[in-house]
C-alpha cells in the first residue's frame, strides 16, 4: 500500500504541472477540427451554387464573428467593474488585504474600459457597414 501511495505522490505533481499544456492541446485540437469542418462545409455548399455573389456571401457569413463585430468597451467595462467590486468585497469580508488590492485593480481596469468605450464609440463602424450593405443593393 505504501508503494502505491509513494507512486501516487510522484504522479500527482507531474499531472498537475502538465495539466495546463494538456488543456491547451485539447483546445487546439477541437478548434482545428471546427475550422476544418467549417471549410469542408463551405466547399460542399459552394459546389451546389452557381452564382459567385452567393458564394461570396456564404464565405462572409461563415468567417469569424470576432472580426465582424467590434467589442463594446462600455459593456465589458461595466462587467469588469462589478467583477472587481466582487473581488474587493470578498477580500474585505473573508480573505484579506491582498484580494482587496486585486479587486480594486480589476475595477480600475473596468473604469478604463468604460472611458475608452466613450472615447472610441463603435457607432461609426456600424453606420459604415449599413451604408455598404445599402450600396450593394
Amino acid at each position: 500500500m505504501e508503494h502505491f501511495l509513494g507512486g501516487l505522490g510522484i504522479l500527482i505533481p507531474i499531472i498537475a504541472v502538465s495539466l495546463p499544456a494538456i488543456i491547451i492541446w485539447i483546445v487546439f485540437v477541437y478548434e482545428s477540427r471546427n475550422k476544418k469542418n467549417k471549410y469542408n462545409t463551405i466547399i460542399e455548399v459552394s459546389k451546389n451554387l452557381s452564382d459567385p455573389e452567393e458564394i461570396r456571401e456564404l464565405i462572409e457569413s461563415l468567417t469569424d464573428d470576432k472580426k465582424k463585430s467590434p467589442v463594446d468597451l462600455r459593456r465589458s467595462g461595466v462587467i469588469t467593474i462589478f467583477i472587481g467590486a466582487g473581488l474587493f468585497m470578498l477580500g474585505r469580508i473573508a480573505i484579506g488585504g491582498i484580494l482587496e488590492g486585486v479587486g480594486a485593480l480589476v475595477a480600475l481596469i473596468g473604469i478604463g474600459q468604460m472611458v475608452a468605450g466613450y472615447i472610441y464609440p463603435n457607432q461609426s463602424e456600424e453606420i459604415n457597414k449599413a451604408v455598404e450593405n445599402f450600396e450593394k443593393k
